[in-house]
């Protein structure tokens, strides 16, 4: 395994540039017009770190990384890059991968809860506007303070129909809470449900250890989220590298500058986390970028143009790959000089010229040295990669599957009993605070009130487990919406 001080080789030039681990948590950032090799880079940079024993989750945007488990072969691209670098000691070799699938064909299913992606973040799925976020908000808060589980979409559904039923309980305390927002919350439920956005709640939760998993050779696993599907609700994508981000930055340990990183983040088609999202997500993305860092994660973007990225977050990428632009618009002139302007100088390079004539597979790089200053810019070759760059076959992507660490921890859903279920019981409704009694539902027979004491009971111990053995306490959530610790 190298070591912190030993740089990881990514391309070459006049000379072999390399990127250091213990600078692999200042960031970084891969840009270039499609069909310049982004991705190719992405599948290096991937090798090189799972390698020096750092996991990596990146998303698989078209489909065709999942080659990265198995060696390469001797395609006529890659041969000739071979020769052109003049590589002597290469030798091609897979990764140890792990595919994951929101929708559990391509991989093991990936799921999380409504509680832990919280009001901010489920309301940039369902592309709600400012005062229905609100009341998303404020259903959350009512579910929280009674102790009602959101575990998957049905429960959100009840608890929705549950305050709708009985607004006018919930104003002293919630504020307005208009049917005509509840009502657009349910649509865009329906819409998330067509898009197939189910599929992402419930559990078996995903567990942030089986993204960071090393295996008994030191080797860090990457961790490939199929994506060409999910790309199809381009917000519940980018909502999910974000809730998995946040759970990252919440639940780790501060570790300062670790001579590695604990795992890297590739956030692909970058431009989807910051499109018309509102000031206050963008505000918590740059806390996030700038804070996680100190709990030893690198987040790495990879997009067209550093003009996708917010300048507050640009300025915190210490590393950078920046392949060709096309300049045949005053947009893109302008792309071309940003990316220009935010790589250090060299004077042998002009940088604004060399960025409109890299050829496939060539880059103007520049990493962060030992003291964390960006290098001068460097014209290079990306290197070929080692694993395979077709996609697997069906039966050789089952293969890796069943032979995954995790085979079989996902797969079977789990519904405990949480808010649908409380609800369908006809428990008692708590009485909102400073308002008059709520309307009780008519009282169930004997038998029926049996039942319901049994399911609450039954409830109260399930979310008991939930939610740490804090039922009754209000749960605060953490900087993106998801779930934090109990206070």
């Amino acid at each position: 395994m190298p070591s912190s001080q030993e740089p990881l080789a990514i391309a070459v030039g006049d000379r072999q540039i390399g990127v250091l681990p213990r600078m692999l948590n200042r960031h970084g950032l891969v840009t270039g017009a499609t069909g310049t090799g982004k991705t190719v880079t992405l599948r290096v940079l991937s090798e090189q770190f799972s390698r020096a024993g750092i996991p990596v989750l990146l998303a698989d945007i078209k489909g065709d990384l999942s080659g990265l488990a198995v060696p390469g072969e001797p395609t006529p691209k890659v041969i000739e890059r071979i020769a052109r670098l003049n590589l002597q000691d290469f030798r091609y070799d897979g990764v140890p991968a792990v595919f994951w699938d929101v929708f559990g064909n391509e991989g093991h299913p990936v799921r999380t809860t409504v509680s832990e992606i919280g009001p901010l973040l489920f309301s940039r799925i369902l592309d709600l506007n400012e005062v229905q976020t609100g009341v998303l908000a404020a259903v959350f808060a009512i579910a929280d303070d009674a102790g009602l589980l959101l575990l998957d979409l049905k429960d959100l559904r009840a608890v929705l129909a549950h305050v709708s039923e009985n607004a006018s309980g919930y104003r002293a305390r919630y504020g307005n809470l208009a049917t005509s927002s509840i009502g657009a919350i349910q649509r865009g439920l329906l819409t998330l449900e067509q898009e197939g956005g189910a599929s992402l709640f419930g559990e078996p939760a995903l567990r942030l250890e089986d993204l960071m998993r090393v295996t008994p050779d030191g080797r860090g696993t990457v961790s490939v989220l199929a994506a060409d599907q999910l790309m199809k609700a381009p917000r519940l994508y980018s909502t999910l590298l974000l809730y998995i981000l946040s759970e990252l930055y919440e639940n780790l340990p501060e570790v300062g500058d670790p001579e590695r990183p604990r795992i890297v983040v590739f956030f692909d088609e970058a431009h989807l986390l910051f499109d018309d999202a509102p000031k206050v997500l963008l505000d918590r993305i740059e806390q996030v970028v700038r804070l996680i860092r100190s709990k030893g994660v690198g987040v790495w973007f990879v997009t067209q143009s550093p003009l996708d990225i917010p300048e507050s977050v640009l300025g915190q990428l210490g590393n950078r790959v920046q392949h060709a632009l096309r300049a045949f618009t005053p947009k893109d002139q302008r792309a071309v000089r940003t990316a220009a302007e935010t790589l250090r100088q060299n004077p042998g390079v002009d940088t604004v010229t060399a960025i409109t004539e890299l050829g496939v597979g060539e880059a103007l790089v520049s990493v962060l040295d030992r003291d964390g200053v960006p290098t001068p810019v460097e014209r290079a070759f990306v290197l070929p990669p080692q694993s395979r760059l077709a996609p697997l076959s069906p039966e050789e992507r089952s293969a890796v599957r069943r032979a995954s660490p995790v085979a079989g921890l996902y797969e079977k859903v789990v519904d405990r009993v949480s808010a649908y279920e409380a609800l369908a019981a006809r428990v008692p409704e708590p009485e909102p605070p400073g308002e008059a009694p709520v309307p009780k539902r008519a009282p169930r027979t004997r038998r029926g009130d049996a039942e319901a004491g049994e399911v609450i009971g039954t409830f109260a111990k399930s979310a008991a487990r939930g939610i740490g053995g804090q039922l009754g306490r209000q749960l605060v959530r953490g900087i993106l919406g998801s779930l934090g610790k109990s206070r």
